[in-house]
């Protein structure tokens, strides 16, 4: 088991602290604008800004950004609940929920895969 390290949890509190302060600048900035675009993702937009022009490193946020991932089950435990209290609709309308989630989940993939290889592309003509 690993010893507390204060170091170490310093430094997980303030990424988390800086992703949070991301995320909510983003939602200002959604509600500003009058956008219909959830602030996460304007985060999101202002994260990889922040990315691309240097301004933060990736693995400065490396720790806090892992943690959030391990625990992402957590963020969920509302919505499954809530599939509880309405069951009618998932026995009805279950499978275009199905085909939605799994059309919207290609998509993201699809579209990650390209922004990846993109941005991999960008760097390399970039540095060499």
């Amino acid at each position: 088991m690993k010893r507390f390290d204060v170091k170490r949890m310093g430094r997980l509190i303030s990424e988390i602290a800086v992703l949070l302060a991301i995320y909510f600048v983003g939602c200002q900035i959604a509600a500003w604008l009058q956008v219909p675009i959830p602030g996460g993702v304007m985060g999101m937009i202002l994260l990889l800004l922040a990315f691309a022009l240097g301004w933060v490193k990736p693995a400065t946020l490396q720790l806090g950004a892992g943690v959030l991932m391990a625990e992402m089950l957590l963020f969920f435990i509302p919505a499954l609940m809530s599939l509880l209290d309405h069951g009618a609709l998932v026995r009805d309308e279950g499978w275009r929920i199905l085909l939605v989630i799994g059309v919207s989940t290609l998509l993201v993939m699809i579209i990650t895969a390209f922004t990846v290889e993109a941005v991999c592309r960008w760097k390399l003509r970039h540095e060499g």
